[in-house]
């Protein structure tokens, strides 16, 4: 007869129902992505001002840009190592933490070598932070995967989206006769990655189940055709969704004379299609299967950006429609691996993320160089306007040039699963 009670008395002590757990997992997750698009799109107003204030030229920009895509890539490289040995709760609480610190190295940054290093450490914590918030994913979102993954990637997509408004706005105040400039506004951003630490504390992190001697062996992994093409495709996805946030503000300002403001608000609208999108196409995802909707949606994007270039200033908005497309191939291919792979998720996820790092680096750096060698060329020709114009649009097509190029990808991967029964 006492046994009741004392099990009451313990629920009362210890009240960490599977439902609150699971809330607090949610939190982490939802929170999480919320700071990671703030702290990925501040960058788009923010980009015109460095540039102005530390007389950098594109080629300089797109190097930033690289240096940040390679402090991701060095985190993606030992995350899953992290998580192995600390677990993801003491991962994501050190990438938030990371992103806390190099918000505060921006403000105190007066040199571009500061600034970069600063970039630098802010990205570690971004890709530390990407790779734990989706190995958790993977490991909670066992129903609805692609509705779920699209949910959770909705969260950065709207934070994305009131990001550059945000920025820009701040960047018109001042407090106390002096102007709000961009590292107020980074450091500001940046201290939000505190808000997140509270769920994850309070949280409980599931493990992966599996001990390392049954975990997935890379070898076996990079035997995978599939894995290969997924690789491929994200990679390119990656470089043209990213690509927009860091160059659209920077095009429409020096391409089409807009104003900070102006511009600002174009790349808000991209990232409302683009959160939606998330929002609204998970569940068709999951009803038309993950590989189709890779080759439809980023397809869709590819040809919305080249009519955007085709069209100038005032085929502006199909810039933001573009958003549309790209937005859902991150969270599918995400829903793909945590289907495909299983409980070896963990070591999937960070051999395309890492990969598709690479690529990051490699496409920012080429975007910069594009702009500026076109530029140089047509300069020589027909005089400066002409020469910026010709390179901000050569360098825009490449961004389209990659969304088509990650339709393409996907095309052979959906016929490798459709042959062996295996599409997802």
């Amino acid at each position: 007869m006492d046994t009741l009670p004392k099990e009451t008395a313990q629920t009362k002590t210890f009240p960490a129902s599977p439902k609150r757990i699971y809330i607090l997992q949610l939190l982490t997750v939802f929170i999480g992505f919320l700071i990671f698009g703030f702290s990925e799109n501040i960058k788009g107003p923010a980009i015109p001002r460095i540039q102005l204030e530390m007389g950098l030229d594109e080629m300089r920009i797109g190097l930033l840009l690289s240096l940040n895509s390679l402090g991701y890539l060095l985190a993606c490289s030992f995350t899953a190592y992290l998580i192995r040995r600390i677990g993801i709760k003491a991962v994501c609480l050190l990438s938030f933490g990371s992103m806390v610190l190099s918000g505060v190295l921006i403000f105190l940054s007066r040199s571009y070598p500061a600034l970069s290093s600063s970039f630098f450490l802010m990205y570690i914590g971004n890709g530390m932070l990407e790779i734990g918030l989706a190995v958790l994913a993977a490991r909670i979102f066992i129903r609805n995967t692609g509705t779920m993954m699209n949910l959770a990637h909705f969260f950065y997509g709207l934070s994305s989206t009131v990001a550059p408004m945000i920025a820009s706005g701040l960047m018109t105040l001042s407090i106390g006769g002096r102007a709000i400039d961009w590292r107020d506004v980074y450091l500001l951003i940046l201290l939000l990655a505190i808000l997140p630490m509270i769920p994850a504390v309070a949280g409980k992190f599931p493990s992966s189940g599996i001990s390392g001697d049954e975990r997935l062996p890379l070898k076996v992994l990079a035997a995978d055709p599939v894995i290969w093409m997924l690789v491929a495709t994200l990679s390119f996805g990656v470089i043209s969704e990213m690509a927009v946030g860091g160059w659209l503000v920077n095009f429409l300002e020096k391409a089409y004379g807009w104003d900070g403001t102006a511009a600002a608000g174009m790349l808000s609208v991209f990232f409302l299609c683009f959160t939606f999108a998330r929002l609204f196409l998970g569940p068709i995802t999951d009803k038309i299967g993950f590989t189709l909707s890779l080759i439809i949606f980023s397809a869709l994007s590819g040809l919305l950006t080249f009519a955007a270039i085709a069209a100038g200033e005032p085929g502006a908005f199909l810039f933001a429609a573009a958003g549309i497309g790209i937005a859902p191939i991150y969270p599918t291919v995400m829903a793909l691996i945590a289907k495909r792979y299983g409980e070896g998720s963990d070591t999937a996820i960070t051999f395309i993320v890492t990969l598709m790092g690479v690529s990051s680096v490699i496409g920012n750096y080429l975007i910069g160089a594009i702009i500026t060698g076109i530029k140089d060329m047509v300069t020589a020709s027909r005089g400066a306007g002409e020469g910026l114009l010709a390179g901000l649009q050569a360098g825009y097509a490449f961004i389209g040039l990659c969304a088509l190029l990650c339709a393409l990808f996907a095309v052979p991967l959906y016929v490798y699963l459709k042959r062996r029964g295996e599409l997802l």
